[in-house]
């Protein structure tokens, strides 16, 4: 089958046409192979430029020697001479190669390579007639062979399992995919500078544990073969953050992979980046101080603008961010109030038509009216304050109602991206809470935390009041980049074997 002047925007073909296609090229293989042009043997290649700058500095190389290098990704050959393109790191650059000037055995070797081989070239400057930059080459080395196609436009470049699967191919052949992760690179080097700012210290905790704690989540249970114990993947670094605190340091941070056993969506990955970072002698207040900051100082870094579109949504990062508590929030998108006895509220959800489960209590049903009810309405930038005890079990409780605690969640696009507290450090009451965690998962809530007698060990050293915050960056990336799915910013999310 002839693939000479093949590119990644070809029809899609039959697997009896893939088959022979394969078998083509591995007979190419073996044919440079036994004339002693091994195309893998090459351990290194200089460039000196990429095709980014020759296109921006164009006014200066024109005429000048470059060396570039990249996967070819489409080829137009016409007898004596041929115009093709390479893909490299920053974009594409076309390339001219004439047989009197690469060589004619050269040349000859060339009309055999195919799209997807990687090649080196070393040429001039040029622009061609119809005004397109370009390389003329003067040399053309074969780095590496491609033994199998790219995808066809058709189907495999909109195939999302494909693309999740074979990111290394979905990154080929689609420029933008490889934009979202510089944009999440560019995102996390600015969180990480934003908190370097303020003299945070990132530190490093465990991702295997003896408990599974610091959140309520299902977690994976893994084996330790020389301990001979059960270990946990790690559900969240919260309660190893604060012993830090307890130990002296006031201002600590940790970007890093979580591990929930749960369920999968377009806002749920098995595996998850988060950012956690806790500060001494400050409250949930300085926390959305730094939530809104953070943001702010992200989209005027990165980007430039605080105002974004997503999936068709204007979305405003501007300071202030509306504040408004669980109660609040659901008295004013459901019309129940919880300022109300229990009994009167079960009555009026009756009444409205609002599903509550019988027999909740008082923190229980409010969470869940608000949950169930409340959260596609938070659109745009906003904190939910004062969270329900049964629901929070490590925030300080409210001075001012203790049913309530110092704990809010930050939504945006109608999804939840963070979760922040004034952080419980009463060593018995802490106890008192684990313990009923400890009485919810014997009952069979998987969810629910374990005692961590350690973690009440420290608290019982004293640790000064503290505030704490945990962001899903995936989630924020998303944000950013207008995507759909947690899976467009993972580069290889969590999928199901092909049996």
């Amino acid at each position: 089958m002839d693939e000479n002047s093949s590119n990644i925007n070809q029809e899609p073909i039959s697997a009896e046409e893939l088959a022979t296609v394969i078998k083509v090229r591995h007979d190419k293989l073996n044919e440079l192979t036994e004339a002693g042009r091994n195309p893998y043997e090459l351990v290194s290649f200089a460039k000196s430029h990429n095709s980014v700058q020759i296109a921006e500095g164009y006014a200066e190389l024109e005429g000048k020697d470059v060396t570039i290098a990249g996967r070819m990704v489409s080829r137009r050959i016409m007898g004596k001479a041929s115009f093709f393109h390479i893909l490299d790191n920053d974009g594409t650059i076309q390339v001219y190669a004439r047989r009197e000037d690469v060589g004619e055995d050269v040349y000859a070797e060339f009309k055999k390579w195919d799209v997807g081989d990687i090649i080196g070239i070393k040429g001039f400057v040029f622009t061609t007639q119809k005004g397109e930059i370009s390389v003329h080459a003067k040399e053309l080395t074969l780095l590496s062979k491609a033994l199998l196609p790219l995808p066809e436009k058709f189907h495999g470049l909109k195939d999302p399992d494909l693309r999740y699967r074979q990111r290394y191919v979905d990154l080929i052949a689609n420029p933008e995919v490889k934009s979202v992760f510089k944009q999440r690179s560019m995102i996390v080097k600015a969180i990480r500078e934003y908190l370097d700012q303020l003299g945070f210290l990132e530190v490093d905790t465990p991702v295997l544990n003896t408990l599974a704690g610091g959140a309520t989540a299902r977690p994976f249970i893994t084996h330790h073969n020389t301990l001979d114990i059960d270990m946990y993947m790690r559900v969240a670094p919260e309660l190893y953050l604060k012993r830090l605190i307890v130990g002296g340091f006031e201002k600590v941070y940790e970007m890093g992979r979580q591990f929930r056993n749960e369920g999968m969506s377009v806002k749920h990955n098995p595996e998850f980046t988060t950012l956690e970072l806790y500060q001494a002698f400050v409250d949930y207040n300085t926390m959305m101080d730094i939530t809104e900051n953070l943001y702010v100082y992200i989209a005027d870094k990165v980007y430039g603008k605080r105002q974004f579109n997503y999936q068709g949504t204007e979305i405003n990062l501007d300071k202030p961010w509306r504040r408004l508590t669980m109660i609040d929030a659901v008295k004013e998108y459901v019309g129940l109030d919880f300022t109300k006895p229990i009994d009167e509220v079960y009555a009026d959800a009756k009444a409205k038509g609002v599903h509550l489960e019988d027999g909740l209590s008082w923190g229980n049903a409010l969470y869940n009216v608000f949950d169930e009810n409340v959260e596609e309405h938070l659109v745009q930038p906003t904190f939910i304050l004062d969270y329900p005890v049964e629901v929070s079990p490590l925030a300080k409780r409210k001075k001012s109602d203790k049913r309530l605690t110092e704990r809010f969640e930050f939504f945006i696009t109608a999804r939840e991206m963070g979760n922040a507290f004034s952080e419980l450090n009463d060593p018995i009451d802490q106890r008192a809470r684990f313990t009923e965690q400890a009485r919810l998962r014997e009952n069979g809530d998987e969810e629910a935390q374990m005692l961590d007698e350690d973690f009440v060990t420290a608290l019982e050293y004293g640790m000064p009041p503290t505030g704490g915050l945990g962001i899903g960056i995936d989630r924020m990336v998303m944000l950013f980049t207008d995507s759909f799915s947690i899976r467009d910013v993972l580069l290889f999310p969590t999928m199901k074997p092909r049996v």
